[in-house]
């Protein structure tokens, strides 16, 4: 009987076997309107390896795509690139039915399967090669990329590089290919996914990146989102990544806040004005309409953040004081910016995200502003000003 998930061929000796989460909205605090992939590659040499897994609902889907090309059965070993969920929910489930030879993971993959799944593997380093007959899996090590355990497998026959979540995104579709796609949608995905999951690595991945230089790279297979197939494709994703590690500042603008009775809204509305009169690209977002990944997406290519609360029980609002708590993880660089907020009898607010903004290594060039309960029209020419001088000093670093 024919199978209703299918494989995808990649290459003569390579093949998609993942699963697509049409459905998924929110990855741990991260909004994923196009859904997801969580993509598995099946090696076919003379030995066959499994590299990776999928998220434990998945299962079926997994092995029905497998059972399209070979009897599950017939794989030797299993790579695990990446212990997340993710990619090895279902591992354990899937190392019952095949019983391979042997299963694989770094050192610390190793610690974290038994510690998630009381499974235990052989532990692979950088420069160790697993021969499969024909075809051969050079592993290395990329810790913190974005977890510990986290690495990546070079096939040099077929000059393909399966990278776990690094150069992957969150999109689900039926196209496997970027070539298949629409570049401007993969960029913006690309850049989402940099921005809220691998942004605080950024000095890990300069040198990652330096040393995937020497590898003769045609393929690039991530866990998440499409395959990057040719050599362009290729050449324009990891150039994307080696701008994303940079991260030099623009003339972008980002102005985040929310409010509580308009005031420090208008406030907000008279900053970006002030910030559009200086020739700064503005990105205004309200907070309660908003998602935290949204901020974060946008500061990864931005020059400057001006963030805006009203005081409510001696501090800031709740989804002020969510998004920073989420982008100060995430460790932007190279970024300006100010305070800003109304107040009716305390006034904590502004001090607490001047804070946050310092403890950030946000550049605050100018003074905060914060006014009592209703801005007055003195206060909104303040604030303008405030826009103008900010978006001059943005001038001043480009």
């Amino acid at each position: 009987m024919a199978e209703i998930y299918q494989a995808v061929r990649v290459t003569d000796k390579v093949y998609w076997v993942g699963a697509i989460d049409w459905k998924i909205r929110d990855f741990h605090g991260y909004d994923t309107p196009r859904g997801s992939t969580y993509n598995a590659y099946l090696v076919m040499g003379e030995k066959i390896a499994l590299l990776d897994a999928v998220k434990e609902p998945f299962k079926a889907e997994l092995m029905s795509r497998i059972r399209s090309i070979i009897d599950p059965e017939r794989i030797d070993y299993i790579v695990s690139n990446h212990s997340e969920p993710d990619h090895t929910g279902c591992l354990a489930r899937v190392i019952r039915k095949v019983k391979p030879e042997k299963v694989f993971a770094s050192k610390m993959g190793k610690k974290a399967l038994y510690e998630h799944y009381a499974i235990d593997v052989e532990a692979v380093s950088t420069g160790n090669v697993l021969d499969l007959g024909g075809l051969s899996l050079k592993f290395i090590e990329t810790r913190m990329i974005h977890w510990p355990d986290s690495m990546v497998t070079y096939i040099p026959e077929v000059k393909a590089l399966i990278s776990q979540d690094a150069f992957g995104m969150h999109y689900a579709t039926g196209e496997r290919f970027a070539d298949q796609l629409d570049e401007p949608v993969l960029r913006r995905e690309s850049d989402k996914y940099y921005a809220n999951i691998v942004l605080p690595y950024s000095p890990i991945v300069k040198n990652a990146l330096e040393s995937l230089a020497s590898l003769d790279i045609d393929l690039i297979c991530p866990d998440h989102g499409p395959i990057w197939r040719s050599k362009e494709w290729v050449g324009k994703v990891l150039g994307w990544y080696g701008e994303y590690v940079e991260q030099k500042p623009t003339m972008k603008a980002v102005v985040i806040f929310d409010s509580m009775w308009s005031s420090t809204e208008k406030m907000a509305q008279a900053i970006a004005e002030g910030l559009i009169e200086g020739t700064a690209d503005v990105r205004m977002i309200n907070l309660h309409e908003s998602p935290r990944s949204q901020v974060a997406h946008e500061l990864l290519s931005a020059g400057a953040l001006l963030v805006g609360s009203p005081t409510i029980n001696n501090g800031i609002f709740p989804t002020v004081a969510d998004v920073m708590t989420y982008i100060e993880g995430l460790k932007p660089k190279n970024l300006l910016g100010a305070a800003f907020g109304s107040y009716g009898w305390s006034g904590e607010a502004v001090g607490v995200l001047e804070n946050t903004l310092d403890r950030m290594g946000v550049e605050r060039t100018r003074e905060s502003i914060k006014v009592n309960y209703v801005p007055t029209g003195d206060d909104l020419l303040k604030c303008r000003e405030l826009g103008v001088n900010i978006a001059r000093d943005m001038a001043e670093r480009i």
